[in-house]
C-alpha cells in the first residue's frame, strides 16, 4: 500500500525546558511545517543514556503535521535542538474529525 504524503501524522519531540520547547514550536509553526504544536509541561523522563539509566524533567511537544512535511520537520528539529539525539517519533493518524483533519491539511499547505 502506497503512503499518501498528505496523510496527517503526529510527531512527538521532547525538550529540556519550556524555553527550548517554545522556541522549537515557534520555529516549526513559522516555517509551516505543522498546523499545531501542543507544549505539555511536567514530563518526567527515564531512559537509557551512555550505558546507564538517566532521569530528567522534560517538556513534550505534540506536533500535528502531514507526512510530506516530516523530513523537513526532522531536519529542523535536529538543527535547532540542544540534545545530541533528540526524540523525534512520528505516528500516523488513522482517523478523527474530518473537519479538524481538513483544517490541519489547509494550515500547512
Amino acid at each position: 500500500m502506497a503512503i499518501d504524503p498528505t496523510n496527517p501524522c503526529i510527531v512527538l519531540v521532547t525538550a529540556p525546558d519550556e524555553t527550548v520547547a517554545k522556541k522549537l514550536a515557534r520555529h516549526i509553526l513559522d516555517k509551516k511545517m505543522a498546523a499545531c504544536v501542543n507544549v505539555v509541561p511536567g514530563l518526567h523522563s527515564m531512559f537509557w543514556w551512555q550505558g546507564k539509566i538517566d532521569e530528567q524533567p522534560e517538556i513534550l511537544l505534540i506536533i500535528k503535521t502531514l507526512q510530506e512535511k516530516l523530513n523537513a520537520l526532522i531536519a529542523a528539529v535536529k538543527q535547532e535542538h540542544p540534545y545530541d539525539t533528540p526524540e523525534i517519533i512520528a505516528l500516523p493518524i488513522i482517523g478523527g474529525s474530518e473537519d479538524y483533519l481538513q483544517w490541519l491539511r489547509e494550515s500547512v499547505a
